[in-house]
């Protein structure tokens, strides 16, 4: 059976976009207007790659188990339990997990969360 598994999954690009404008006081005008705006984060905002997210909304039927850490900075368990829902995911929080899973805490449990999921996997038909 085919099985996606998900890691701190950005789910929604839209919602993503719009916070960053939000943490560099950035309008929606004001990125139009200019096409690209540098952020002081090092990333770059477009508006051509906004439009294309809205116009290309995101469409997933495989089963998908999710991994989340609670201090995410990038996409809210909320957004990501909306997306889960919409899917049939399921979702695992690791308490203190961060977007990147890296340190070793962090990997013990993405480890013991990948193979909790294959045993599951392996007992279906």
């Amino acid at each position: 059976m085919e099985r996606a598994y998900f890691i701190s999954p950005i789910v929604n690009m839209e919602r993503l976009i719009a916070d960053m404008m939000k943490w560099c006081s950035v309008s929606e005008a004001e990125l139009m207007e200019k096409g690209t705006v540098e952020t002081s984060f090092g990333e770059r905002l477009s508006w051509e790659y906004l439009s294309w997210v809205r116009s290309n909304p995101l469409s997933w039927v495989t089963p998908t188990a999710i991994l989340y850490g609670s201090k995410d900075e990038l996409q809210s368990i909320d957004t990501i339990r909306t997306f889960a829902e919409n899917i049939g995911a399921s979702v695992a929080v690791m308490e203190n997990g961060e977007h990147w899973f890296h340190t070793a805490g962090q990997m013990e449990f993405l480890d013991r969360w990948i193979r909790k999921n294959f045993e599951g996997d392996s007992h279906e038909g």
